[in-house]
């Protein structure tokens, strides 16, 4: 993996003043690059106020996105089909907290408290409050299981999403960093310019907001000198 100190400077050599004044505002909530983890986690009360239902093959009635990630989400969808013939599933999108609760409750009673936390985000942790994350299946099997990243849709949902403003959030390497066990179904819409880079740069998004952040220290400092 790219070191963190040549990361850093493909990150601020990629960036202009104007840009990093901004992602002070994109990291904080309702901001699409808002980190939301174990650390960072969100009140109970926290619903977007633009959710839709995505159009897309879905198989509920009730997955919603942010506008933004669902018609990032249709882009990514229509791309599948027209370029591979794949038709993708949306699963799981916008959870409420306390839907999550309840999921968390049901895995920890079938599994226990350790299994639960590696598969399950705590409620107020989950990325799917945001709005800005998507469950992913395909037409043969919408079951959320790592064998999605050995298909051919999983591998080219892998390999492609970002060109849509998407990011793999939980990849089996990144385990240590992100606590969570591999996801390769879940994708996380960030916007085309912060996923291009985290593709280049293949690092988890944690350590993406890292360098963002000290990005944005360098720039304070370099104005204020």
């Amino acid at each position: 993996m790219i070191s963190k100190a040549l990361a850093l400077m493909m990150v601020l050599l990629s960036l202009s003043q104007g840009t990093v004044a901004n992602y002070e505002d994109q990291m904080s909530l309702g901001g699409t690059l808002f980190l939301v983890n174990r650390e960072y986690m969100i009140t109970a009360d926290y619903v977007p106020d633009d959710l839709v239902m995505p159009n897309v093959r879905r198989n509920s009635s009730s997955v919603l996105m942010r506008r933004e990630a669902a018609e990032a989400l249709e882009a990514l969808f229509n791309a599948a089909k027209e370029e591979k013939g794949y038709t993708l599933v949306a699963v799981s999108g916008y959870r409420s907290y306390q839907t999550q609760q309840s999921i968390y409750n049901r895995r920890v009673k079938n599994a226990g408290q350790a299994k639960a936390d590696l598969y399950v985000a705590l409620p107020g942790s989950s990325e799917h409050q945001l709005g800005l994350a998507m469950d992913v299946g395909r037409r043969s099997n919408t079951k959320l299981k790592a064998s999605f990243g050995k298909s051919p849709e999983g591998q080219w949902l892998a390999e492609n999403c970002y060109r849509f403003g998407f990011i793999l959030r939980y990849k089996e390497e990144w385990t240590e960093t992100t606590g969570y066990a591999y996801e390769p179904w879940h994708i996380r819409y960030v916007g085309l310019e912060h996923s291009l880079r985290v593709q280049k740069l293949n690092i988890p998004f944690e350590d993406y907001i890292a360098l963002l952040r000290s990005a944005q220290q360098t720039s304070e400092q370099g104005e204020g000198s």
